[in-house]
């Protein structure tokens, strides 16, 4: 996996401008004055995607939610100017805090300097899904939307295993994570994270409650990863879902039928045959035969859209056992 530029940010905080540079942009400022309100009025927040949390009642009840103990080592991903780090500086054994930005971590360095929090934090400067993560009981996040998926999947894979997470996302990507079965919301996203981790909804964040304000709203989950995993080979369990999920609302009979899906299949129960030492019938019919695996199963007739984790599991089970395979 790269890696991140990272390491602690101990240097002071520097200003951002001169007064000599200051006048000289005069012209620049006048222009960015329409602008002013609508973003963050020391950082850029935008280009990465943050959103800073400006209501302590909503930071401390993330932070109440993780249900800290004093042993706990927390992973905060996005910081950003340190609103939620300092509440959980004050429950946490030790703070890891991974941001993007130079210049947020600086203000974070300066907001501990000369406490007793300071100990206490390490600030990791780079990209989280690239960044070498330490060992971690609890991960807080006040997520950047752009990394939402690789946040969880990267947390869903990281060993060893967590014991809870509390995140904030843009909302639609929140319900999708909490969605059940025969709901608008039930996605391939939703089965995947569902297979590995128990999840649901802590609360409602207004848009209101962030500088400068997003333009969508906001939710809080809770993400327990199932400890041990069920032992599915991911890749395998998301091949299905690629192609189930492509069409939700169909049934799984004529997705399977969709241009290319028998072809792949058919390539990959041939690399199957050969890692097995098993012979080759050239004529064998690839759509007979999944056809057949999904009739005797009794999903022929499903919707994507109403099938659990255990329906998925099932044929997953019944192709493996035919050799056929998705990753």
């Amino acid at each position: 996996m790269p890696r991140a530029t990272s390491g602690r940010f101990s240097r002071a905080h520097q200003p951002s401008i001169k007064p000599a540079a200051a006048s000289s942009s005069k012209n620049q400022t006048a222009n960015e004055g329409a602008s002013a309100g609508v973003r963050n009025p020391i950082f850029n927040t935008e280009r990465f995607g943050q959103h800073i949390l400006k209501n302590p009642q909503i930071a401390q009840t993330i932070v109440d939610k993780a249900n800290l103990r004093p042993t706990d080592k927390v992973l905060e991903v996005g910081p950003g100017t340190g609103n939620l780090t300092v509440k959980i500086l004050e429950k946490a054994k030790n703070v890891t805090a991974v941001e993007m930005d130079p210049r947020m971590a600086a203000e974070l360095t300066k907001r501990v300097q000369g406490k007793p929090e300071q100990r206490k934090l390490d600030i990791i400067i780079g990209d989280f899904v690239k960044a070498d993560l330490p060992y971690f009981d609890v991960c807080i996040s006040n997520t950047p939307y752009q990394i939402s998926s690789p946040l969880v999947f990267r947390l869903l894979s990281h060993r060893p295993i967590f014991r809870v997470a509390i995140l904030m996302f843009q909302r639609e990507f929140a319900m999708r994570l909490v969605a059940q079965p025969g709901t608008e919301l039930w996605s391939r996203l939703s089965a995947n994270v569902q297979l590995y981790s128990k999840v649901d909804l802590v609360m409602h964040v207004g848009k209101n409650n962030f500088r400068p304000a997003p333009q969508v709203e906001s939710s809080v989950v809770r993400l327990v990863p199932l400890d041990p995993p069920p032992p599915i080979k991911f890749e395998e369990f998301d091949g299905l879902g690629r192609i189930i999920f492509s069409r939700r609302n169909k049934m799984v009979h004529a997705t399977f039928m969709a241009k290319g899906v028998i072809e792949m299949l058919e390539q990959n129960w041939r690399t199957w045959c050969s890692t097995q030492n098993k012979m080759i019938d050239e004529d064998t019919n690839m759509k007979a035969k999944v056809e057949e695996v999904l009739s005797s199963s009794g999903y022929s007739e499903q919707r994507a859209a109403k099938m659990t984790l255990d329906d998925l599991l099932k044929l997953l089970s019944a192709f493996h056992d035919e050799g056929i395979h998705f990753a």
